[in-house]
Parts: C-alpha cells; sequence; structure tokens
C-alpha cells in the first residue's frame, strides 16, 4: 500500500520526542503536515521534524484534502473538540489517551465518530509492543493458574508548573497522565473490568492537581489490582500479576525502549525465566497498526475505542472515591 499522509494537531514535545523517529522507518505513514495556532512556530517544527507542510490553526489542517488521518496529542481538555471536528472533516483520529476528560465525553467521541464512519482510537502505545502481547497471552494460557491481583507502580518528577501535566483545567493530573496506565494493564491482564474502586490521592498546592494517587481496583470474588502513581516522585515503573500458579513481571511496562528486547520474568512452580521479547518500537507499531486499520477501511480500530471508554469509566471512579472517601461502583456504559 502507498504511504498514509499524516497531519499532527500542535507542535507536540511529545511526538518530537518519541514519535517522529520512529515513523522515520514506517512503510505505511508519511508526517506530511503539521499545525499550530502560530504559523512560524509549525514552520520551523515542519523543518525540524520533516514534514512538507506548516498550518497555521487546526481547522486549516483538517480542511487539507491531502492528510489521510490525523494524530492528536493536543492537552486533553481539546480532546473531544478536535476528535469531532477531524471527523467532521473525514479524517481517522488517532488520539492520545485518554480520550476524554471523563467517560461521557469518550463515548460522545465514539458514538459521533460511529455515526460519521469515522475510524478512532486511543493511544495506548504499550499495546503493540511485543512484551505485551506475549504477556497477556501468558496471563490467557493459563500458565500463572487463575490471576488473582495486579500490581502497578508509575511514577516521574515533574514540577515546572507551565507543563501542561501540572494545570487541571486542561486535564492535567497523575491519575489522566499516568493512572490510565496502571489501570489499562490492571484490565488487560486481569481479562476483566472492577466493579467498584477505592482512591486516596494528593493534590498540589499551587497545581491543584493530583500528584500522588493510590487505589485498589476491585474485579469480584476476591481479585484485585493495586497501583500507586506520582508525579513528583523517582521516576519508576513496574507491572506484576500474580496467580494461583505463578508469577509475572514487566520489568519496563511504559516507556519501554525501541533499541532493546522487553524483559518479562515469569516464576512458576518449574522455576524461573526471563523472556526476551523481539525489539520492536511501539509507537512505530502503533501508527502502522492504525494506519492499516485506515487503509483497509476497518470499521473497528485495532484496540476498540470500547476500551477507551471502559479505562475512561474506572478514572472518573477513581476520582468520585478520592472525593468521598469510600468504595465507588464503575458505572457500565
Amino acid at each position: 500500500m502507498n504511504k498514509l499522509r499524516l497531519g499532527v494537531l500542535g507542535t507536540s514535545g511529545h511526538y518530537s520526542l518519541r514519535v517522529a523517529a520512529p515513523l522515520r522507518e514506517s512503510l505505511l505513514v508519511e508526517p506530511y503536515g503539521i499545525a499550530s495556532r502560530n504559523r512560524e512556530k509549525a514552520e520551523k517544527y515542519a523543518q525540524k521534524w520533516g514534514f512538507q507542510r506548516a498550518y497555521g490553526s487546526y481547522g486549516e489542517l483538517l480542511e487539507d484534502p491531502e492528510i489521510d488521518f490525523v494524530y492528536c496529542p493536543l492537552p486533553n481538555h481539546l480532546h473531544l473538540e478536535y476528535i469531532k471536528k477531524a471527523a467532521d472533516a473525514g479524517k481517522p483520529v488517532l488520539c492520545e489517551k485518554p480520550l476524554g476528560m471523563n467517560a461521557k465525553e469518550a463515548v460522545e467521541a465514539a458514538e459521533y465518530c460511529a455515526k460519521k464512519g469515522i475510524l478512532v482510537m486511543e493511544a495506548f502505545m504499550y499495546r503493540f509492543h511485543p512484551q505485551w502481547i506475549r504477556a497477556a497471552e501468558i496471563a490467557k494460557t493459563g500458565e500463572l493458574g487463575e490471576v488473582m491481583a495486579t500490581a502497578g507502580i508509575f511514577s516521574f518528577d515533574l514540577k515546572d508548573g507551565a507543563n501542561i501535566r501540572n494545570i487541571a483545567e486542561a486535564g492535567g493530573g497523575g491519575i489522566y497522565d499516568i493512572g490510565c496506565y496502571t489501570v489499562s494493564t490492571a484490565r488487560l491482564l486481569m481479562r476483566a473490568e472492577p466493579s467498584r474502586v477505592v482512591c486516596t490521592l494528593k493534590r498540589d498546592s499551587a497545581f491543584k492537581t493530583d500528584i500522588l494517587a493510590s487505589a485498589i481496583l476491585d474485579f469480584g470474588e476476591g481479585r484485585h489490582s493495586t497501583f500507586t502513581i506520582g508525579t513528583q516522585m523517582y521516576p519508576w515503573q513496574r507491572v506484576r500479576a500474580m496467580g494461583t500458579g505463578g508469577t509475572l513481571a514487566v520489568e519496563v511496562p511504559f516507556n519501554m525502549y525501541g533499541d532493546v528486547p522487553g524483559r518479562i520474568r515469569i516464576t512458576t512452580g518449574v522455576g524461573e525465566r526471563i523472556i526476551e521479547t523481539e525489539i520492536a518500537d511501539q509507537y512505530l507499531l502503533e501508527f502502522d497498526a492504525f494506519a492499516r486499520a485506515v487503509a483497509d477501511k476497518r470499521t473497528e480500530a485495532p484496540t476498540p475505542v470500547s476500551d477507551a471508554v471502559a479505562n475512561m469509566a474506572v478514572l472518573d471512579a477513581l476520582f468520585a472515591s478520592a472525593a468521598s472517601g469510600g468504595w465507588e461502583n464503575v458505572v457500565r456504559y
């Protein structure tokens, strides 16, 4: 197939840091257009990262018939607006997580795109890495017995008040930014949806964003997941699953390097082994998978939008629990 021309909304630091280099290797995606509300800024970004066209507004990019699909790494509070605008322009959209500010917005985005016949996917890149495909297979096959619990930790240290992750009105804060990953991996390994959650969190006195949160997700019949996330802590990440027949640990679950093998540590009654998966860049795999779905005119994305809605419903319950101080049910949509 011919390469699909990609349009990017916003001169994103995330794109330049993690996506730009891998996409140079893509046989399916051509970085074509970059949009900013400042044309000069877009032109400089285009020159640096190899885009053919620069636009002085997001709308101008969306109106360009040469753009085949759109990547939206805009701040969280703009996701729903620009998913809908992309759909109006007939552009499939790969949107950074979370899909909206709450589950109702995620549902609205999903339903709007469905009515327009437009493909939309939440950009959980980790799902495409071989280490996570293998980890999910191991949990499914029963090698660990019944998975009874998972535990996750994800943290970094960011105290810059100008950073979008520390601006509450724009959807900043730890649960939106990294808690979504610990929830998503729990749901994946448990192969179920939690019925209720309990959460405690701490907010920054100046930013008002959540900077530390710990939670329990109740999957019923004693099965549960726990996690801690922090945005002003020593950077660390791990995910472990514990079953009746063994344990599994993913050593670098989220910010996996693109130039070394993934590592999964498995312990069972037989012994312990480390599985090294093939070297792969999860962002390249994610963009190629979405481009292939667009080219094939599929009606469902590689990661279904229903998964984004379900994940967001858990985040809603976490915020509700932190406010109430007790268990909160996860609403089904």
